[in-house]
């Protein structure tokens, strides 16, 4: 985390997003203020973590920062706005949830959302800033967890075993059994499955 020039602020946030890759489920974001009076070791971006040791340091960071928030975007409004306006949306809905102001906020990526104060942009911001590996971890445990939970009411999909992203496996399942209300319409494996859904129920013949 040495590499990374802070910018002079007393409270500094960093904001991160999970699920923007996904066909299914909220994308999913976290914004944390850590407190310098009590370092975590080990923050790195969460996808670098095992999943035991991400469990341990997402309690760890509920318990010791000075204020964290999540939020997210749903998938009917990732099809309105797209994928991308619906990240930088539920950013600014985790920083709006914050219950302490930032006089700054670092965001993982090469873009900011809107905010009402300073921001800056951190490419790699996971991997270099300690408040951005927090909310990443935040922001991934919370989200993997409603992958579970959408794997338990629709186990055909096995959602937990890839956490909505497009793999063999869940295009394949996709294709057996179409989409769920949690699948994000806009996406093209989704809309293909629908609309290859909608071809197959066309032409089957009527019944009286």
């Amino acid at each position: 985390m040495a590499d990374f020039i802070y910018p002079s602020a007393r409270l500094i946030a960093g904001v991160d997003e999970v699920g923007r890759g996904p066909l299914v489920g909220a994308v999913v974001t976290a914004a944390v203020i850590l407190d310098p009076a009590q370092p975590i070791k080990g923050l790195a971006d969460s996808k670098k973590l095992s999943e035991k040791r991400r469990l341990a340091l997402f309690d760890e960071i509920k318990e010791k920062a000075l204020a964290w928030s999540l939020g997210r975007a749903e998938p009917a409004e990732i099809d309105q706005l797209n994928i991308l306006h619906a990240t930088m949306l539920a950013m600014q809905r985790a920083v709006a949830g914050l219950s302490l102001t930032p006089d700054f906020v670092l965001v993982d990526g090469n873009r900011c959302p809107p905010l009402p104060m300073p921001s800056q942009a951190v490419v790699k911001g996971d991997s270099l800033v300690a408040e951005i590996s927090a909310a990443s971890i935040i922001a991934k445990v919370t989200r993997d967890r409603e992958m579970a939970e959408l794997d338990r009411l629709f186990p055909e999909y096995g959602f937990a075993q890839h956490k909505g992203y497009p793999t063999a496996l869940h295009r394949e399942k996709l294709t057996q059994h179409g989409a769920t209300p949690h699948h994000r319409r806009s996406f093209a494996p989704v809309r293909n499955a629908l609309i290859d859904a909608d071809v197959l129920a066309a032409s089957q013949p009527a019944t009286l």
